[in-house]
């Protein structure tokens, strides 16, 4: 049995302060016996891409962290007093090469064991992020971490079913979405309710895939964004094990890591595929 830790946080405009609440919900998470902690995408920071900014710029400069830098060199320290497994959720990366949405995963002695960039970039109406990030070059990671193979793909990523097969694919033992997804002021949601189809996208990449999934979500409202919370954890059949509400929340859920072993076998759905058929995946013919 595991116990995951997902840290439900409102963001300020001071990089400061939400880190510092960051710190201190996790330690909350940690004193209820989580193992795995997670935080929310772009914790550190109000959600800027809201903004329609075609060159990137506005509020861009305070938000921007380096990897190492200040913000893993906290979240490593906790990883160590706490003796838990950090997700840093996601911070917005200043590298050499770019600006990219980028997730950092420290094991439980404090070590950074690596990084996750965001491959899938949205830009929607308050969503406007292919002005803000480079698409991620990392390619989808596992970090075999001493509680377990864990992977972490970030928001918009989740809406991709190739994302968490490829994790899966890859040994992922449970796998982990830092988001920050909610409605828009004025925007009617015409399709259905963008929540619920939220989670069980997710559930689904749950079921075909054998393994638990987390979703950790802000909340608060920024500009005209009201961001829903809903954290949730789920097992590897989808069942959805514990969910947050829509306010401020550490959201503590134990998971049986053998279940998944359990469904993967009796279904059987890695040993029936069939990657010869699958071509049509990797064209771009038929969008």
């Amino acid at each position: 049995m595991l116990k995951v830790g997902l840290v439900q946080m409102a963001m300020s405009s001071e990089v400061s302060d939400n880190l510092e609440r960051a710190v201190s919900m996790s330690e909350e998470a940690a004193s209820k016996g989580a193992e795995i902690i997670c935080l929310p995408e772009l914790f550190t920071t109000p959600y800027f891409p809201r903004e329609d900014d075609p060159e990137g710029k506005k509020e861009r400069g305070g938000f921007l962290s380096t990897i190492p830098g200040f913000v893993t060199e906290t979240l490593s320290d906790l990883a160590m007093r706490t003796g838990t497994v950090v997700i840093g959720g996601s911070i917005y990366e200043a590298a050499e090469d770019g600006l990219y949405n980028t997730a950092t995963v420290f094991d439980s002695d404090g070590r950074m064991l690596g990084k996750y960039r965001k491959t899938h970039i949205p830009h929607d109406e308050c969503f406007y992020e292919q002005h803000y990030f480079r698409p991620g070059d990392t390619g989808f990671r596992v970090f075999p971490t001493s509680k377990g193979k864990v992977s972490a793909l970030i928001c918009y990523d989740q809406w991709f079913p190739e994302a968490a097969r490829c994790s899966a694919l890859l040994g992922a033992e449970i796998i982990f979405y830092p988001t920050a997804i909610g409605t828009v002021r004025g925007i009617g949601q015409a399709e259905g309710d963008w929540q619920e189809a939220w989670e069980n996208v997710m559930r689904g990449h749950a079921i075909a895939n054998a393994v638990p999934v987390c979703a950790v979500n802000r909340v608060g409202t920024e500009g005209e964004s009201e961001f829903y919370g809903g954290s949730f954890v789920c097992d590897a059949f989808g069942k959805t094990l514990a969910r947050a509400g829509n306010g401020e929340e550490v959201l503590v859920a134990e998971v049986d890591m053998d279940h998944g072993k359990r469904v993967r076998e009796g279904w059987r759905f890695f040993h029936n595929r069939r990657p010869e058929c699958y071509g049509a995946l990797v064209q771009k013919e038929g969008m």
